[in-house]
Parts: C-alpha cells; sequence; structure tokens
C-alpha cells in the first residue's frame, strides 16, 4: 500500500492534474496547489516527503525567480526537504541553479512519464532515508553521546588527540582513526563531524565488517528498483543519503581486497552509479574511516590497496588504549558511573581510594567499552553505600597452572554461564579483537555484538 505525501506546485491546472495521475500510485495522498504562496501552510499540514515545484508562474516569465523565492520558503522551514524542480524544455541552467540552492533534482517539460516517475520515487526514497538516518542517530545519542562532551580525558595522550581534532575538524580532510576496539573511534568522528562546517548535515556510519558482499554495492551506491530479485523499489545509498554531511566508514581494514577498487573509484570521481542503473549521481560527503588494524597490517598491499589507504588518510588519528592513558581511568568511572546512577534512579555508592586504585591498574582489555559496561554493571549490583571488589568482578591476570582435574567452571553445566565463559575466554585471548573473536567463535561480528550485549560483556 503507497505511502507518503507528495506536493506539486503549479499555477497550470493541467499540468498539475497530469503530475498528480502519474504519482498517485506512488503515494498515499498527492497535494496540488497553483500558487506558491500557499507553501508553509501545506508543509506544516502535510509535511511532504517531495515537492515538486515550477519554477514559474506568472505569465510571460521565464527567469525562474519565482521558483528561487518558493525554494528559499521550503528550505527556511525545512533544510531537509527534497524539491524536484520542473522546468521548461532549455531551462537547465535555471535547474542547475535550482539545485546549487538545495533542489534534489529536475525534470523538463514536456516531460517523459517514465523520467518523471522514476526521478520523484528516487526523491522519496531520499528523504525516507534521510529520516530513518535523524531517527537512528537520535538513539545512537540516547545511548553513546555524553554531557558536555563525548571525548573525556585530561591525560597527556587525550590532550595531545584533542587537540588534533580541534585542527582538523573544521577542515573538509579525510581522516583515518586507529585504534584497538573500544577506544572511541566513532566518538572521535561524531566530534570532527560536530566541530565541522556540515553538522547541520547528517552522520551516517557503515560498519564495513557487517555489510555481506553481496550487498557492498546496493548499501554504499543504492539500486533502483528491479535491479535484483528483492529491489521492489529503488534505494538511496550512504553516500547519497549523506550528501553535505559526513560518512563514517567503520572497520575499513574488514573491507575484502577485491572490492577496495569500488570504494576507491567513488572517492575519487566523487560519483555513484546505483546498482540497475545507467545514470550516477554526485555526492559531496566528507569521509572518516576507522579500524583497528594497525597502521603497519594497512600498510600490506595484500590486504589493503596503498592509493585507497591515500585517500583515506590526509590526517590519521591514532586512539591510545585504555591501559595507555591510565590518568583518565578515574575520570571515565566517575561520568559514566554518574550516569548509570541517574539512569537507573539510584544513589551513587563511594569509591575506595584502594578499588580505585585496582581499577586504574587493570589493563582494560575491551578499553572504554569494557569500562562502561562495568560501570554499569557495578551501578546495578552495588548494595551498600561503599563500591566493592564484588561489584567489579575483574578477571584475574593468570591462572595457577595446578588445578584441579576438574574445576567449578567445568562442573557448571548451565548453558547460558557456559556461553558467557567461552566467549570472555576468546575476547580476552584475542585482546579483545571482535572481527578475530567471532571467527574464533565461529559467529558473525554481528552476532557476537548481540552475545556480549546479553552477557554484559
Amino acid at each position: 500500500m503507497a505511502t507518503g505525501t507528495a506536493l506539486i506546485i503549479d499555477d497550470d491546472a493541467d499540468v498539475a492534474l497530469s503530475a498528480r495521475l502519474l504519482l498517485r500510485p506512488l503515494f498515499g495522498a498527492v497535494i496540488v496547489a497553483h500558487d506558491p504562496a500557499e507553501l508553509p501552510a501545506l508543509m506544516a499540514a502535510h509535511d511532504p516527503d517531495v515537492i515538486l515545484l515550477d519554477m514559474n508562474f506568472a505569465r510571460g516569465q521565464s527567469s525562474g525567480a519565482e521558483g528561487f523565492k518558493a525554494l528559499e520558503v521550503i528550505r527556511a522551514r525545512d533544510q531537509g526537504a527534497v524539491v524536484v524542480v520542473i522546468t521548461a524544455y532549455g531551462g537547465v541552467n535555471i535547474a542547475v541553479e535550482a539545485m546549487k540552492r538545495g533542489a534534489t533534482d529536475f525534470v523538463t517539460k514536456p516531460w517523459d512519464n517514465d523520467r518523471l516517475v522514476a526521478t520523484v520515487a528516487t526523491a522519496a526514497a531520499l528523504r525516507t532515508s534521510r529520516r530513518e538516518a535523524i531517527v537512528a542517530e537520535a538513539k545512537v545519542a540516547e545511548i553513546t553521546a555524553l554531557p558536555d562532551s563525548p571525548l573525556l580525558g585530561s591525560s597527556p595522550a587525550m590532550r595531545g588527540i584533542l587537540a588534533l581534532v580541534d585542527r582538523v575538524a573544521p577542515t573538509d580532510a579525510n581522516v583515518l582513526v586507529l585504534g584497538e576496539n573500544g577506544t572511541g573511534k566513532e566518538l572521535i568522528a561524531r566530534e570532527l563531524h560536530a566541530r565541522s562546517s556540515r553538522a547541520h548535515k547528517p552522520f551516517l556510519s557503515v560498519d564495513l565488517g557487517a555489510v555481506a558482499e553481496s550487498l557492498f554495492d546496493s548499501e554504499l551506491f543504492g539500486h533502483v528498483k528491479g535491479a535484483f530479485t528483492d529491489a521492489r523499489t529503488d534505494r538511496i545509498g550512504r553516500f547519497q543519503a549523506a550528501d553535505g554531511g559526513t560518512l563514517f566508514l567503520d572497520e575499513i581494514g574488514n573491507l575484502p581486497l577485491h572490492l577496495q577498487p569500488k570504494l576507491l573509484t567513488a572517492l575519487e570521481q566523487r560519483r555513484v552509479t546505483p546498482v540497475g542503473s545507467n545514470r550516477d549521481v554526485g555526492f559531496d560527503v566528507r569521509v572518516i574511516a576507522a579500524t583497528n588494524m594497525s597502521a603497519a597490517a594497512l600498510a600490506d598491499e595484500r590486504r589493503f590497496r596503498p592509493d585507497l589507504l591515500f585517500r583515506l588518510n590526509t590526517v590519521e588519528i591514532l586512539l591510545p588504549p585504555l591501559r595507555e592513558r591510565r590518568a583518565d581511568i578515574v575520570l571515565l568511572l566517575g561520568h559514566y558511573l554518574g550516569l548509570y546512577a541517574r539512569k537507573y534512579g539510584k544513589a551513587l555508592p563511594e569509591m575506595p581510594a584502594g578499588l580505585a586504585a585496582r581499577l586504574t591498574a587493570y589493563d582494560w582489555p575491551g578499553n572504554v567499552r569494557a569500562l562502561r559496561h562495568a560501570a554499569e554493571r557495578a551501578v546495578i549490583l552495588a548494595m551498600g553505600e561503599t563500591f566493592t571488589d564484588d561489584d567489579f568482578p575483574l578477571p584475574q591476570r593468570a591462572v595457577s597452572l595446578a588445578v584441579p582435574a576438574v574445576t567449578e567452571a567445568q562442573a557448571d553445566m548451565n548453558l547460558e554461564r557456559s556461553e558467557r565463559r567461552i566467549i570472555e575466554r576468546a575476547l580476552q585471548k584475542h585482546a579483545w579483537n571482535i572481527s578475530v573473536a567471532a571467527s574464533d567463535l565461529g559467529l558473525t561480528r554481528a552476532s557476537l555484538y548481540r552475545r556480549m550485549e546479553k552477557h554484559g560483556l
């Protein structure tokens, strides 16, 4: 069943009716108006997915001035509005200028019916993708964003990182963020976006380690209806959806070698061709990439193309593991303990100096992410006015060789506890490298993340 709303603004009643009949199968409602002065009221009442806007209204006008003014009104009311402008044949220059001022696409009169439908359908898909991105970003922000600043730390290492972010953020330079899992690579990417001139535009994140190879082109470049079996509608790719903003390519080191040329071509040409389409589209995004691979591993041509690496690391930011910034551990603990105490409506127990020292001395495999989980668990389980060692059950650094033939863990046949022990053992074995641990366990990264969340790891 068709959903959404299209708004047609055209002074020619016959043209507007023709467009309405063509678009009716695509939308739940198609609203027609003949005067751009009605735009504010119509936008407020219907929140249209697509606005089809004529560029000339007064008899004899061909400059597009009225359309440009209407476009300003639309953009002032809704920066994310998707507008397809209508121009007379030969009015391509007006259409180009309209796109510079924020229009998404254009059609010329007299139009080809299939072209009009395809253009508007693609524009509607872009609006849907932007709305989904806003919702997703809000959910992520609710979970991960920190009050005041997401980047906490006063250690020399973090002061250097923050100073580098200050210098790089206002530019459009591509950035490659290196660091172990849990060190805050996505937080760095979000901070770079938030401090840039693109802050009012989308920030989209793609975990390349979780994208199936068969869906790589569709996910990043989009597809048109009928491009493959499940392509029931046009779909905007991440590059188009992030147009004007920032695209965060997480786990770039997991991108298979044979797919890397496709990404390189898109970055070089600043254009993508949706799957099943013979028409390429431009994009304007800043790319921030991240990986837990070392710089030396990325430099191995058998694993990563040097020309793609050159494109990605105009500026390189290396995030230190938590064990190399121990001076920040107490600060981070205080922040997360307070955060979860407020979240769960609990009084915050005091932190004994001895326990704080032991937590600071711990190496924290899993880094800030592991510390955050530990803080949440401690707040939930703490019963007294003071935290105890039992509230922070840190794994032993070493296991004695003189163990009984059957340990207590081996005798415990509880499936849930056994699964948790196996996952924890795999994570520790591989220094909390999620990709390697998942492979060792015979799981996908996504499956391992779900199990980690389930067991509070």
